[in-house]
């Protein structure tokens, strides 16, 4: 019996990379997923990919009337929800001697207060025993230069998870984090100005890897299949590292 059969899923950031495949798993799996993203046109294609059992929404995570529009289709199309995926966000790096207000709102207002508002506004339509996985970082573990505030985004995501495991759980509720390594999709191309400073920093992060590679975006899905279904029943507050073991060697 496939793992997600007749469970609704919400996937943010679904329409590219991590999300992407994590719909695409899902589906197949037996979910029916609703893809949410900012951009239509990514959104018709993967639509059109995975062919079917997805739905797509068109918002803004950092915007709270498109997350309210976000589960007013959803609870009017089917009800209730089961599995919120919160993978939405965006990576800049800035050294602190060159801080600026600019880049740190615009990193916590996708990545933290999008995310946060997401669940919120999901918990009145969320399934007892439904699940919650938080797309982090492994950044949030180590200090890589120039990335402090996308780190500190993804460290807010891991306490976000700890407190909502333990006020979540008497509704039986679980939420969880998984925290990647370096991942080859577009986001990796999108922090850098050229190709080549983004295939460099792809070779230094391979390098740094005792695995010796980054990583792909379907082993990421796997992880996110894992924390959502029922395989990882008796798993809440955790935190699921997949960085190559960049982290944890």
């Amino acid at each position: 019996m496939s793992k997600l059969t007749g469970k609704i899923a919400v996937i943010t950031g679904g329409s590219s990379g991590i999300g992407r495949a994590t719909a695409r798993r899902f589906v197949e799996e037996g979910a029916h997923v609703f893809i949410v993203g900012r951009r239509q046109v990514e959104l018709d294609a993967t639509k059109a990919e995975i062919g079917h059992g997805v739905s797509t929404i068109q918002a803004d995570v950092a915007n709270l009337d498109d997350l309210d529009r976000v589960f007013t289709q959803i609870k009017a199309e089917k009800g209730s929800l089961d599995i919120l995926v919160a993978s939405a966000g965006l990576v800049e790096h800035q050294p602190i001697t060159a801080a600026t207000p600019e880049h740190y709102d615009r990193t916590f207002d996708l990545n933290a207060r999008g995310a946060y508002f997401t669940v919120a506004k999901a918990l009145p339509i969320f399934n007892a025993g439904g699940a919650i996985v938080l797309v982090s970082s492994g950044m949030h573990l180590k200090g890589f230069p120039q990335y402090g505030v996308y780190a500190a985004t993804k460290a807010a995501l891991r306490s976000f998870a700890r407190t909502w495991a333990a006020e979540l759980k008497d509704r039986r509720i679980r939420v969880n984090t998984l925290s990647p390594g370096m991942i080859d999709t577009p986001i990796v191309d999108g922090m850098f100005s050229s190709k080549e400073e983004a295939d460099a920093a792809r070779q230094a992060f391979a390098e740094m890897a005792p695995l010796g590679r980054i990583g792909e975006p379907d082993e990421i899905a796997s992880g996110i299949l894992f924390l959502a279904s029922n395989e990882s029943s008796y798993t809440t507050g955790f935190d699921l590292v997949a960085d190559g073991g960049i982290t944890q060697l």
